[in-house]
């Protein structure tokens, strides 16, 4: 078996028990893949594809200002995100907002989500127009195993890497690894150097990030509305193991006798990930709080939720929240019907 390993800080493929396992000492969600040919909404060339959370704008906590509404929509195709900030003071107020995306690897020896998409379709306005965020690019190393990944930014730059290499893990227009490599071993730079396994024959885990941000002015005792878009980073497999994904995506007695009603108990499936924690980075919770999920006709769909979840068409549910603090990220999976 092939194993596609991914969490939001590092994405490690493996094809060995041993990893798999030395793996769950430190990351968040284990994907089990077989094959992908029954998948008609994602084509990709090897056996399986994986994924990482995305969500929200966010910024440092300032004290003026409240997400006051938060109305969420998350499907395979999309997200939207339409938000109301107050600004609680009684003058206006200038911040750097913050969308960050995830740290992507540079490997590519199995399918991943469709990045290239993401970055392509992630769209914002303000107050009905159009912004044109700024976006940065970091990159990371991660020597072994018990270190954490080090920003190289800096040091990926003067060792002559374009911004266009740095963005490769995100846009895939180079799939050979070895120019990363040879670039990386014969930069000069002692900070990098340090940074790289001592082993020369053992790969490079480096890894990219893409954070959008704007400067957005939030005008005194007033509302400000803030929407944006973007096309999910979707994974799957072909066979659903409900023993091993019965608590990541909180499944129920009444879900699991719909799975045995489709006969779908080892259907192929999709799944995405969504950070609704960075919601209380606020001044005050999220007056008024709601949240659709949409699935497609012939799926069935589990994620975790405490609160109420009401069926509000045959493809659609949704939860609402007053003075909402979100305290749990959320996980979403999708089962085909058979």
């Amino acid at each position: 078996k092939y194993y596609a390993i991914i969490s939001m800080s590092y994405l490690f493929l493996s094809c060995t028990k041993y990893k798999k396992l030395r793996y769950r000492h430190y990351m968040r969600r284990i994907l089990t893949f077989v094959g992908l040919s029954m998948f008609s909404t994602i084509l990709f060339a090897n056996d399986s594809t994986g994924y990482v959370s995305t969500g929200g704008v966010q910024y440092l906590k300032n004290k003026d200002i409240q997400m006051y509404s938060e109305d969420l929509f998350i499907s395979k195709k999309q997200i939207k995100v339409d938000y109301q900030f107050k600004n609680l003071s009684q003058k206006d107020v200038t911040e750097t907002i913050l969308f960050p995306l995830p740290p992507i690897e540079n490997f590519f020896e199995s399918d991943f989500a469709d990045t290239e998409r993401l970055l392509q379709s992630f769209k914002v306005q303000a107050n009905g127009k159009t912004i044109q965020p700024e976006m940065h690019v970091r990159t990371f190393i991660q020597k072994d195993e018990k270190s954490k990944p080090v920003d190289l930014t800096a040091e990926f730059k003067q060792c002559g890497f374009t911004e266009k290499e740095m963005l490769n893990p995100w846009n895939r227009q180079n799939y050979e690894y070895a120019p990363f490599e040879a670039k990386l071993r014969s930069c000069k730079n002692a900070k990098l150097q340090q940074a790289l396994p001592e082993n020369k024959d053992e790969a490079i885990a480096w890894s990219s990030q893409v954070i959008y941000s704007w400067k957005q002015t939030f005008k005194a005792a007033s509302l400000t509305r803030v929407q944006h878009q973007y096309a999910p980073l979707v994974g799957g497999s072909v066979a659903l193991y409900p023993a091993e994904d019965e608590k990541a995506y909180c499944m129920d007695s009444s879900f699991k006798a719909g799975l045995r009603k489709a006969k779908s108990q080892h259907a192929p499936y999709q799944a995405l990930g969504y950070i609704l924690k960075t919601g209380a980075n606020w001044a005050k919770p999220i007056q008024d709080f709601k949240l659709t999920v949409e699935r497609d006709a012939d799926e069935l769909v589990s994620f975790c939720w405490a609160g109420k979840v009401t069926k509000i068409s045959p493809t659609r549910f949704q939860m609402t929240e007053k003075n909402f603090v979100p305290k749990q990220d959320l996980d979403i999976i999708f089962v085909q019907k058979l």
